[in-house]
């Protein structure tokens, strides 16, 4: 289990050589996905937070158009000029910077030649939206390198763009939205049809445990795609803009207007919105009870009808439901792997992590890595 500081790398001292000028950081911490699945896409609700572990870009302006990237974690580099921003073929992690960039022109952002380095201690792949703590962070720093600003649903555009374009998934705007407005101490919930957030405290009696399946999620592969176009074409079939305007009554009621499978990938997407409103009136009231029965249920909905779990996902819950002070649980992030995220009764937390670690090496058959975790923000 890890549960250190959230940030230590880049207080070192950098060398001279790479940071020509005084240099700048831009930092954004890595967000969780509580209740919400691939519901933002569909104009949805999602309740989501910050985590305490982050990703941080620092850099320095430089007196030509050259462009140098260092990411220290991985130990690698990547060199260009700000007339090419073509997708490098093998530096994926490159290509989110270069993604930020091209939005930033876009947008009128004269750009310069900058150096930049990167460091994180965010899990790449573990369902912690470590690329879009990428984006974010870069954006951060270029606005103080650079001395511009941009509102955050802007910011998270870009960092939408960057994803569609430079990586090749057609991710909706939940993860940027949620790391640039991560609150401590609070839940965020997420309109995204109208585009408002709410900060909701969370209550101190409880806390978040994050597991590692072992397998990382690679969502280019085209699965989660092939959901948002079931959702695209549930929506077409329906005669509604978005699934947003569909509730679980009028879904049902439609249902032969549907084939099977859009039919079940729609009910997920409607029953999960409805959840996450349930959700953010139990937690307001405090019931911890019911707002974990609602992890519970939207995990099996993952499961059966949008079918993004896969087997060491579903054992990490099964290992929870076994474990004292379980009051819920579910994969989080896009699915197809990564991390689960556990509600926890904080009187109870050493005896969970005792026994879940346990029972999940059991069904997993090797052990895990988990942290805890409570809600973070800049």
């Amino acid at each position: 289990m890890h549960n250190g500081p959230a940030f230590r790398i880049t207080r070192k001292v950098f060398p001279s050589t790479f940071f020509i000028m005084n240099p700048h950081q831009g930092t954004a911490h890595g967000r969780v996905e509580v209740l919400g699945n691939h519901t933002d896409y569909n104009q949805g609700l999602v309740l989501a937070m910050g985590v305490e572990f982050s990703t941080a870009v620092r850099g320095s302006v430089r007196t030509d158009d050259r462009l140098i990237f260092e990411a220290k974690d991985l130990r690698e580099s990547w060199e260009g000029t700000i007339e090419n921003l073509t997708p490098s073929p093998n530096k994926m992690w490159a290509n989110y910077i270069l993604g930020v960039l091209h939005g930033l022109k876009e947008r009128g952002i004269p750009l310069r030649g900058i150096n930049l380095e990167i460091s994180s201690n965010l899990p790449m792949g573990a369902g912690l939206s470590s690329s879009a703590a990428l984006t974010v962070a870069t954006q951060r720093c270029l606005q103080n390198l650079w001395n511009f600003s941009l509102p955050p649903i802007e910011m998270a555009k870009i960092s939408q763009e960057a994803e569609h374009r430079y990586a090749g998934v057609k991710c909706g705007l939940l993860d940027p939205m949620a790391i640039l407005h991560a609150t401590e101490g609070h839940l965020m919930l997420l309109d995204f049809r109208s585009m408002q957030v709410e900060s909701i405290p969370f209550p101190s009696t409880a806390t978040f445990v994050i597991a590692a399946c072992g397998e990382k999620h690679a969502l280019v592969d085209g699965e989660y795609n092939e959901r948002r176009s079931s959702c695209e074409e549930a929506a077409r079939l329906l005669g509604v803009n978005s699934l947003r305007e569909v509730t679980p009554e009028s879904l049902s009621q439609s249902k032969t207007k549907l084939p099977e499978r859009i039919y079940q990938r729609a009910l997920h997407v409607v029953s999960e919105t409805d959840r996450v409103g349930k959700a953010s009136s139990l937690l307001k009231r405090g019931d911890l009870v019911g707002f974990g029965k609602l992890l519970d249920e939207s995990h099996e909905s993952t499961r059966v009808n949008f079918e993004n779990s896969i087997p060491a996902l579903d054992y990490l819950c099964a290992a929870s439901k076994n474990s004292p002070g379980h009051l819920g649980a579910r994969l989080s992030g896009g699915g197809f792997g990564g991390s689960t995220l556990h509600l926890v009764e904080g009187s109870k937390l050493k005896e969970f992590l005792l026994t879940f670690q346990r029972e999940a090496c059991k069904l997993l058959g090797h052990e895990i890595n988990c942290f805890t975790t409570s809600p973070s923000g800049s």
